[in-house]
């Protein structure tokens, strides 16, 4: 709000009641214009823009990279290598379909819509949105959700985020509307503007870079195979104890990963897991952190444990145990399948899920013992001691963590994602 103490310095009488009410006037509007800039602040705002976010298809990437020939020229080159020109071409109208669609519903509407994709999503744009609309999968989704970073924008705004699955049938999209919106659009429509939803919160994953290092500008790249380049980006600088440290602007919505970046060679990482004081040595495949969004991914995959594996279990129980063991009423696929579940948390969990990736557990490794392959924590100190390292965000963007860097991965309330859950 404005300070009216300055402004009212050195008047006096009438003067005092009329810059009192040119102030009180001007610092309601400016409330109004800030609240029109986000939808989802209060439950009197209204949808007025959104910003949609498409897939960058296999399609519109091959004309990208082959911009010189023509459409004919293209089709004849992409066939002779081999690939299914015709699939392609399938499922890039397939996902515009699904995003004229989207675009057509919100503008009848009397939304303002703007479109950008992967290569051409920028800043203003996303502070221009009072919502962000990703159309495609699980991936989109975490690239606009990147993007929308309030570290990244300079105004620090909280900007919801929607996401419609172009593809159900092929694409599970968990991070995206139900999949029986993707064909129901009008109705998804209808009921994001009327509010007819939940408000949810998704945590999310704050890397901070410490030590002498970070005075160095880390120049971030994006992994994703149709834009592997340095990407925009805004650091946000702060003091801590032990000297400087950096912020890194993207948050993690799915999970951290640090590892060489080759993936046959022993990743050699230092832990510390909260508040303790002991640093652990480990030797592994690398460190995957998730949150509860993204113990349903990744998490969930490196952790699995099969049919089989349950079979082998009860079979040594079994051997051990001796004749008629009750263990024969064991079902082992629903015992996996509990297993499996289990593995999953809430998205608004404030917790971290790590996990050391094969960790190597022979001889003196890891140094000192006791540290288990997976566990939960509140905050996770990583030093580096690789050759060629990358830290990871949500499978995309990724910094260089060679020997001797090192970060502190945490959650802050602030910094969850807002989206809405239509799953009735």
């Amino acid at each position: 709000m404005f300070h009216f103490h300055r402004l009212l310095r050195n008047v006096s009488g009438l003067q005092h009641v009329t810059i009192l009410q040119n102030a009180l006037s001007a610092a309601q509007k400016h409330q109004q214009h800030q609240q029109r800039q986000q939808f989802g602040s209060s439950t009197r705002e209204k949808l007025r823009r959104v910003l949609v976010v498409s897939k960058l298809t296999r399609l519109e990437f091959e004309k990208i990279r082959e911009e010189q020939l023509s459409d004919e020229s293209l089709e004849q080159k992409i066939r002779d290598r081999g690939t299914d020109y015709d699939a392609i071409k399938y499922y890039h109208h397939l996902h515009k379909d699904v995003e004229q669609k989207v675009v057509r519903s919100f503008q009848q509407h009397g939304i303002e819509v703007q479109v950008v994709n992967r290569i051409t999503i920028h800043k203003d744009a996303l502070q221009w949105a009072d919502l962000i609309v990703p159309i495609g999968g699980d991936g989109t989704f975490l690239l606009a959700a990147g993007r929308a970073s309030p570290f990244f924008l300079s105004n620090g705004k909280k900007t919801p985020v929607v996401g419609f699955n172009s593809d159900p049938r092929r694409s599970e999209g968990r991070l995206m509307l139900p999949k029986q919106y993707s064909t129901q659009v009008d109705e998804a429509i209808r009921r994001m503007i009327a509010k007819d939803f939940r408000w949810m919160h998704r945590s999310r994953i704050r890397t901070t870079l410490v030590g002498a290092a970070t005075t160095e500008r880390p120049s971030p790249m994006d992994l994703h195979e149709f834009h592997s380049q340095p990407v925009e980006h805004k650091e946000v600088m702060s003091t801590v104890p032990n000297g400087k440290s950096r912020i890194l602007p993207y948050l993690a919505l799915n999970e951290v990963f640090i590892g060489e970046m080759l993936s046959a060679r022993v990743s050699h990482l230092h832990l510390r897991i909260d508040s303790s004081e002991t640093i652990t040595k480990t030797k592994s495949s690398g460190l995957c952190v998730s949150t509860g969004t993204g113990s349903t991914s990744w998490l969930t995959s490196m952790n699995r444990l099969s049919t089989n594996n349950v079979k082998d279990l009860l079979e040594i129980v079994r051997k051990r145990t001796g004749p008629g063991s009750t263990l024969d009423t064991i079902d082992p696929e629903s015992v996996s399948q509990e297993y499996n579940d289990n593995l999953v948390f809430a998205p608004d969990d404030p917790r971290l899920c790590y996990s050391i990736r094969e960790q190597i557990c022979v001889g003196v490794w890891p140094n000192p013992k006791g540290l288990e392959s997976r566990g939960y924590a509140k905050e996770i100190f990583v030093k580096s001691r690789c050759v060629d390292a990358s830290l990871v965000i949500d499978g995309s963007i990724a910094y260089n963590f060679n020997d001797g860097a090192r970060a502190l991965l945490e959650v802050y309330p602030e910094d969850s994602l807002l989206t809405i859950d239509m799953d009735d």
